[in-house]
Parts: structure tokens; C-alpha cells; sequence
């Protein structure tokens, strides 16, 4: 079997969720968190290593509730992200600035840890068992060829919408080939009866709730690394000294890249219905879900009997 990695991102500050971790708020009968499934399906699908992208001031805690557990059944490594991890002729330009840096610089944490393909997903998102097979077996055979080949998984728009709020989604253009075209980072997205409806100047603009969406699910390879250095110091020295909420994301580089045509990205489309916790109140709707899927025989009530 072909070696593939897990990276989990669960350093994100979580200023909606309101109190709490919410990257290790319980939902699973026995107190697991959405990391477990997320976990349990990727091994079931063949990945063979865990990587979890954490802050060091939260490590006590995630050993507590998952590190320990996870480390008896796969291998585990850690990565910190951290806001000072930036290169040094950068840091007094922006010193003071308390936000992490966003999922550029989440994955780059990775850089000394990882050296086969890699799943990149959120701790906070379930994503289904469906996602995990299709990304492996795109990652374990890919066929070498001169430009970088990485994969999204998408989703269904109306499938990952919040009831408690607006959510932040990358839409995505795919062409007839199956391959990612474009990607606007659309922020603020509601769902209003069976519609998806977003602000724009002032205005709702609805959105095709059919549309195919990015949740932070991609797969890359190690060489990536190289691109995602270089364009950090490059997003460093563009950066604007006093703007302390700007932030490296994954979805705005793949865009600029594709449009560069640096890299070439295939779209794996997932039918199964996302949820995560982005605000307190959705954690309760997970709970739900997860017990019905356990009703539903996808999951044993032990997980990890």
C-alpha cells in the first residue's frame, strides 16, 4: 500500500465559536471530537500517518483529549503554528500582531515532518468517508509530469451551510475536464429556506446552492512546500506593516497560481453532507448527526473498541 498523510490544521483561533476549544468540542457518545472520525476515516481509507498543525498553548490539551489516543493507532507528529514563525527580517514589521497567519502558513508548519503525498482538511469540518477514498486514490496514483498536480475534494454548496450563521467558502469553476478553473474566497454566505445568499455591496446576491465549493480539502505533494516558502515571503513583503489581520490562504494562492498556470489542480467531487462547528450552536447539530450515523451503521458506538 502506498504511504499517504494526514495533516490536520487545529491552530485556528475560533473567535466564533464563542468560549472553547472548539477544535476538541465533544460530539461522539464517548466524548469524541469531530478529529476522531475524521481520523478513523482516513485510516480506513489508507492513509498511514497523522499530522496535527496545533498552537503550543494548546498541546496539554489536545494530547489530553486526542493526541494520546490517536498516537496507539497510527503514527503522529506535530507541527506548531505559531504568529512568530515568520523569517526573522520580517518580525519587527509586524510585531504586536496576535492572529495566526492562516493556512498557508499552517501547512508550510509541516515542512520538516511530511515527505509522502498529503490530505490537507480542518479539525472542525467532517467531511464523510466518501472524500478520504477519492483523495487517496488520486494521491497514491498520480502520474509525474512537469507541472505541480494537486487535487481539491469539493463539495456541494447547500450541503455545507450553517444554520447559525454566515460561513466562508471557496466557489469554484470547474471545467468539463473535471479540473479546478477558478476559486473566489465568498465570504459570509447564509442559507435562507433552500437558497444560499451572500452580502455584496450592501445587497444579498444569491448564490447557485448546487454550486461545487472548497472546505479546505486538498492534496498535495511534498515539493509544494517549495512553492507555498516562497510565496509567504512574497505575501510578507506585500503586506502592509499595520495590518494585523491579513492572512496567507491556501484558496487565494491556488487561485493566482492557477490563473499562472503553475499548477494544475483536479476536482474530486464528494456528494456527502459536510457539517463542522463554527459557531457554539452547531455543535448540538453535529451531536445529532454523528448519532445518526452511527444509528446508520457507518460508524461502531466504541470507535476505536
Amino acid at each position: 500500500m502506498s504511504r499517504a498523510t494526514l495533516v490536520i490544521m487545529a491552530a485556528g483561533m475560533g473567535t466564533r465559536f464563542g468560549g472553547g476549544i472548539k477544535q476538541l468540542a465533544p460530539v461522539g457518545p464517548d466524548g469524541e471530537i469531530i478529529m476522531d472520525y475524521s481520523i478513523h476515516d482516513a485510516l480506513e481509507a489508507g492513509f498511514d500517518r497523522i499530522v496535527f498543525v496545533i498552537r503550543r498553548d494548546l498541546e496539554k490539551a489536545f494530547r489530553e483529549t486526542i493526541g494520546g489516543r490517536i498516537e496507539k493507532k497510527a503514527e503522529v507528529a506535530y507541527a506548531y503554528q505559531e504568529v512568530d514563525d515568520i523569517p526573522e527580517k520580517y518580525r519587527e514589521k509586524f510585531a504586536g500582531r496576535t492572529k495566526p497567519w492562516g493556512t498557508g502558513q499552517a501547512i508550510l508548519c509541516c515542512k520538516d515532518l511530511v515527505d509522502s503525498p498529503f490530505l490537507v482538511i480542518n479539525a472542525d469540518d467532517y467531511y464523510g468517508k466518501e472524500a478520504y477514498r477519492k483523495a487517496y486514490s488520486y494521491l497514491t496514483s498520480r502520474k509525474n509530469t512537469d507541472k505541480i498536480q494537486i487535487c481539491m475534494v469539493s463539495f456541494v454548496l447547500k450541503n455545507t451551510l450553517s444554520e447559525n450563521g454566515g460561513v466562508t467558502r471557496g466557489i469554484c469553476r470547474v471545467d468539463e475536464d473535471g479540473m479546478l478553473a477558478g476559486i473566489t474566497e465568498t465570504h459570509d454566505i447564509r442559507k435562507e429556506g433552500d437558497q444560499a445568499v451572500c452580502a455584496e455591496e450592501g445587497s444579498a446576491k444569491s448564490l447557485d446552492p448546487d454550486s461545487p465549493v472548497s472546505m479546505n480539502m486538498w492534496g498535495l505533494t511534498p515539493e509544494f512546500f517549495g512553492v507555498l516558502e516562497r510565496e509567504f515571503d512574497r505575501f510578507l513583503a506585500q503586506a502592509e506593516p499595520g495590518d494585523m489581520k491579513a492572512e496567507y490562504l491556501l484558496p487565494v494562492l491556488i487561485g493566482r497560481l492557477l490563473t499562472e498556470r503553475k499548477i494544475s489542480v483536479k476536482v474530486l467531487r464528494s456528494e456527502d453532507e459536510w457539517c463542522g462547528v463554527t459557531y457554539k450552536e452547531d455543535q448540538q447539530f453535529v451531536v445529532e448527526a454523528v448519532n445518526r450515523l452511527i444509528e446508520d451503521g457507518a460508524y461502531p458506538r466504541e470507535l476505536y473498541s
